[in-house]
């Protein structure tokens, strides 16, 4: 069933669709949910609450096109209500068991990026996890976090010069987040 027909079954009221959708997505929510709360067991947590509360409200959603943009909103909130809720920095921790040097350079390489990531403020953190991460486009972020589209492209190119500055003027070579073009 193509995903569209899922969505449109899953407003009307079909609980199936929309567990068949969150299945689909749940890859990248949970990698969108780490990038914010640093830790597996929240990251979890996030996806399923991020979950609960679709099913609760997904007859709100107007337009179907803007669904994964409706869910990751849902999606940043929580992470946020769980990090208030910690009240604590979470350590980089759960990282994969990197053994030959070249693993332990692209593990130091992901760990720069993702301290460098956390160190930026809220807005600009949004928009680069957002576009880079989760591959929305500047519309749908803007609709997702209620912001003009110019006001993404600025938090966009702020973001990325401020990465820039943390990483020492280096790009990470896995994601190539700081050469990629807005």
């Amino acid at each position: 069933m193509k995903e569209l027909t899922l969505i449109k079954k899953a407003i009307n009221g079909n609980k199936e669709c929309l567990e068949k959708l969150l299945i689909i997505h749940g890859n990248q929510l949970y990698r969108t949910a780490y990038l914010y709360v640093r830790n597996r067991e929240d990251a979890l947590d996030v996806v399923q609450e991020t979950s609960y509360k679709a099913f609760l409200s997904i007859s709100q959603l107007k337009n179907e096109e803007f669904f994964l943009t409706w869910l990751t909103k849902i999606l940043i909130n929580c992470s946020y209500d769980v990090l208030r809720r910690n009240k604590k920095e979470l350590p980089f921790n759960n990282m994969t068991n990197l053994t030959s040097d070249s693993q332990r350079e692209k593990r130091e390489e992901i760990l720069d990026l993702l301290e460098a990531i956390n160190r930026l403020n809220e807005k600009h953190k949004n928009a680069i996890i957002l576009f880079y991460f989760h591959d929305l486009s500047i519309r749908e972020i803007a609709k997702a976090l209620n912001l003009p589209e110019s006001t993404v492209k600025t938090n966009l190119r702020r973001g990325k010069e401020r990465l820039k500055k943390l990483l020492g003027g280096m790009s990470y070579n896995g994601e190539k987040i700081i050469s990629r073009s807005i």
